[in-house]
C-alpha cells in the first residue's frame, strides 16, 4: 500500500515538473518573440534616423538614449553604470524587488531639442547629478544602501552587493533623489500644454519689461516622456514639476552672455547664455572654457519628429515592460521547479 501510495506521489510530481517545464518553455519563446518585435521597431526608428535627418546626426545634434546610457556604462565604477549593468540582465533584475522603485538616472528621463542648450545644461547640472539615481519612495532609497551596527556600509547588501557580484566596487558618494521628499512646484501650469509646462512668470526689469534675449526657464526647456508627465509619485505629481524643478528651479536661459549679463537684476536662482555664459547664483559666476561633458541628455528634436514616432517609442516600452513581467513570471516557475525536483530526488 505504502509503494502504491509512493508511485501516485511519484507521477504527480513527474507531472507537475512537465507542467512547469513546458511553462517556462512557453515563457522564453514570449520573451524571445517580444525581443523581435522590439528589434523589429528599433530597425524602424533607425531608418526614420538614418533616412529623415542625417545632416542633423552628421553635426552631432542627434543623439539617442541609447548613447545616453552608453555614456554612463563607461563611468565603470559608479552607482548609474552597475544599474544600468544590472538592466542589460532581466532576470537578476526581477530578483531584486527594490530595484522597482528605482526610475532611473537624471539624465535618461528628459531630452533636449537643442544640442548646444543640451550641452549646457548638462554642464551646468555636473556628472554627479546628470548620473544621480531617482527613486519615488524613501523605502527605495534606504533599500540602496545597508549599514551595520557600527554605520559602516554592508558591502553585501544593496546596491553595493550587487556591485561586488560583478567584480566592480561603487567609486566614492553617489547622489539619490527621492521624489516623495521633494517639495514640487506649487503654481499652475499652462493651459493646453501637451508636456505640461510650468507656468512660470517672465522676469521684469525694473521698468516692467522682459529681458531682451529671455528665451525660458531650463525646466520648461526639456521633453518628457509621456508616462512622466503625470502620476510618477503617489501624490499625482510628473518628473518636471518634481525633479526636475527641483534641480533646475527657475534658472534662466538667454540668446547671449551680454543680454544675460544686462539681465542680473531679475536673475534669482541663475541663468544661461547660449554662447556660453553661465550664472550659477546669485553672485557666482562660472568662467573659464566649456569643459567636455562626459553624460548628457538624449537630443531628439520632438517638434520635427511624425507622431508615428513618439507611438512607435511607446510600443517598445510597452513590450519592454510586458517582457520584463514575463521574466518575474519565469523566475517563479524556475523557483517551483527547482522545488519539485528536488522532492522528487527526496522520494528515492
Amino acid at each position: 500500500m505504502h509503494q502504491l501510495h509512493s508511485k501516485d506521489v511519484d507521477r504527480r510530481l513527474r507531472k507537475d515538473i512537465r507542467r512547469h517545464e513546458d511553462n517556462l518553455k512557453f515563457l522564453k519563446s514570449e520573451v524571445d518573440r517580444l525581443d523581435e518585435s522590439v528589434l523589429d521597431l528599433q530597425v524602424i526608428l533607425g531608418k526614420y534616423h538614418s533616412t529623415n535627418a542625417p545632416e542633423t546626426i552628421e553635426n552631432g545634434v542627434f543623439h539617442s538614449e541609447e548613447e545616453t546610457v552608453n555614456e554612463i556604462l563607461k563611468q565603470d565604477t559608479t552607482a548609474a553604470s552597475i544599474f544600468y549593468q544590472l538592466k542589460t540582465h532581466a532576470v537578476q533584475l526581477s530578483l531584486l524587488p527594490w530595484t522597482k522603485d528605482v526610475i532611473g538616472v537624471v539624465a535618461t528621463l528628459a531630452r533636449v531639442d537643442n544640442d548646444n542648450l543640451n550641452l549646457l545644461l548638462s554642464e551646468y547640472l555636473g556628472l554627479e547629478t546628470m548620473v544621480a539615481l531617482v527613486c519615488r519612495k524613501s523605502q527605495g532609497v534606504k533599500d540602496l544602501e545597508i549599514y551595520d551596527g557600527e554605520g559602516k556600509i554592508n558591502s553585501n547588501t544593496g546596491l553595493h552587493g550587487l556591485g561586488c557580484s560583478m567584480g566592480k566596487e561603487i567609486d566614492g558618494r553617489f547622489i539619490v533623489i527621492c521624489l516623495e521628499d521633494l517639495r514640487p512646484y506649487a503654481g499652475d501650469f499652462i493651459a493646453d500644454d501637451p508636456q505640461k509646462k510650468l507656468d512660470i512668470s517672465t522676469p521684469k526689469l525694473s521698468n516692467g519689461m522682459c529681458p531682451a534675449g529671455f528665451l525660458d526657464f531650463a525646466v520648461n526647456m526639456i521633453n518628457l516622456d509621456r508616462e512622466n508627465l503625470f502620476g510618477v509619485t503617489a501624490n499625482g505629481h510628473g518628473l518636471r514639476e518634481t525633479l526636475f524643478y527641483s534641480i533646475f528651479s527657475r534658472l534662466q536661459v538667454y540668446s547671449t552672455r551680454t543680454e544675460m549679463l544686462h539681465a542680473l537684476p531679475c536673475i534669482t536662482h541663475g541663468a544661461l547664455s547660449l554662447d556660453g555664459g553661465i550664472i550659477k547664483k546669485n553672485g557666482a559666476f562660472s568662467l573659464g572654457n566649456r569643459k567636455d561633458v562626459q553624460v548628457k541628455f538624449p537630443v531628439i528634436s520632438v517638434s520635427n519628429l511624425p507622431e508615428s514616432y513618439t507611438e512607435i517609442e511607446d510600443r517598445i516600452r510597452m513590450l519592454k515592460w510586458e517582457q520584463h513581467n514575463i521574466v518575474e513570471d519565469m523566475q517563479r516557475e524556475a523557483l517551483a521547479l527547482d522545488k519539485l525536483k528536488a522532492d522528487s530526488m527526496g522520494q528515492y
